[in-house]
């Protein structure tokens, strides 16, 4: 097993650089219970901290897959009201949420997809109001993840569990730059590299992208007064944290009315514990009107059903493929690595962030202005070594964004 010190600046990173606690706040931890010895030093560092709650909601991938099997529909189809409250309690009281993601890949693919997506739906919607705080950034909030069993042997399936899990992790400490001697330091070098990409992108101003790939075919404008994130980002109380750990992406929001052709996925999507393979989307007018997948059919319909604004994009991201997560030569089953080691979207609502003045809108006005809304939001990846990108200006005039995968712009020699 990884050691407890890497364990522990594992910790210290994902609360000093992922929500970055502050004194006397609050911290909601969503985890696995397989990885209860890691969470409790979480929680230890935090209180170290001067947090001034700990609260740990507990997730077990077995008591999820035994509720699926035996519960009846209408106990599956219905998010309890008390997690509602929960969740808002602690967002209202502006804690930081720190969620550690680590489901087994395959948990749910003997599961009727359809019963999968009417619980898919009924969490969004008793979620929504507490996603305004998360996609708004009125709170810190970070994900990251830890290996448990399952999910360890499906990416290293040759190997024990004790020895999944110890390849595993030691695939995590490097992704997350861990490994290194101040990561809080190494990280901060990290964000600084990824301002600079995405301050070039938002000088662009590009009102199109482009991108040709093998079974990829694909124009999507971006909406004016469209922003390009990435790295840390600021919350409404002007406290800087990292969403995501890793990330190595840049990204920014299309015009939900204004992508057109044909896109092919390029690594597996997990989606609610089934995993969706070799599929690809046909949009018109900004509207998924085609797909089709070698595995999981049924469940891209179900996620393609969720809503109208399911079939539409809410998020474009531009990843290099030499980022250390594609570097590790790994398929991770989780999106949170994959689409790091991919340029990727997103169907689903927008980060009204993405767009100058967006947080402040009302539904109405971020549809005006081509922001998409929907109860879901799944990132999948669509990059390679092979994936050429091209930005259209104002004034018509194209030039190479990505080429084989990688920056054509000089991102470096800003």
């Amino acid at each position: 097993m990884v050691r407890q010190q890497t364990q522990e600046k594992y910790a210290e990173l994902a609360l000093r650089t992922g929500v970055n606690l502050q004194k006397n706040q609050a911290l909601m931890i969503n985890a696995p219970i397989e990885g209860a010895d890691f969470t409790k030093i979480v929680a230890h560092k935090a209180y170290e901290l001067g947090a001034k709650d700990v609260h740990i909601n507990w997730v077990d991938d077995e008591l999820t897959l035994l509720k699926f099997k035996n519960a009846p529909e209408e106990v599956i189809a219905h998010y309890p009201e008390w997690k509602v409250k929960l969740h808002d309690m602690y967002a209202e009281d502006g804690a930081a949420v720190l969620s550690i993601r680590s489901t087994d890949p395959d948990l749910l693919k003997d599961i009727d997809p359809s019963l999968i997506a009417k619980a898919n739906k009924a969490g969004a919607e008793a979620m929504k109001n507490f996603r305004k705080y998360t996609m708004n950034d009125k709170i810190t909030w970070s994900i990251i993840s830890i290996p448990t069993g399952n999910w360890a042997q499906k990416i290293f399936p040759d190997q024990s569990k004790d020895d999944a899990i110890e390849s595993l992790w030691e695939a995590i400490v490097k992704i997350v730059r861990v490994d290194q001697d101040n990561p809080v330091a190494a990280w901060d070098a990290h964000n600084e590299t990824l301002k600079i990409a995405r301050e070039i992108l938002n000088e662009k101003n590009y009102q199109k992208l482009i991108y040709k790939a093998p079974g990829t075919d694909l124009e999507i404008e971006l909406p004016k007064g469209h922003i390009w994130k990435g790295g840390s980002a600021e919350s409404e109380k002007g406290i800087t944290f990292n969403p995501n750990m890793p990330t190595e992406e840049v990204f920014s929001l299309p015009h939900k009315y204004g992508v057109n052709g044909t896109v092919t996925s390029t690594k597996p999507l997990n989606y609610g514990g089934s995993l969706i393979d070799n599929f690809s989307l046909t949009f018109k007018d900004g509207k998924v009107v085609d797909y089709q997948a070698e595995q999981g059919e049924e469940t891209l319909k179900h996620l393609l059903d969720t809503d109208e604004g399911a079939k539409r994009l809410g998020e474009v991201a531009l990843v290099p493929h030499e980022s250390p997560v594609s570097q590790s030569g790994l398929i991770f089953y989780n999106t949170l690595f994959d689409e790091n080691a991919s340029c990727h979207i997103a169907l689903g609502k927008a980060y009204p962030t993405n767009l100058a003045g967006g947080a402040e809108m009302d539904e109405k006005e971020l549809d005006q202005h081509g922001v998409n809304d929907s109860l879901t939001h799944v990132d999948f990846m669509i990059g390679s070594e092979k994936l050429d990108i091209d930005g259209v200006k104002a004034d018509g005039t194209t030039e190479a964004v990505f080429r084989n995968g990688t920056w054509a712009l000089d991102i470096k020699g800003k």
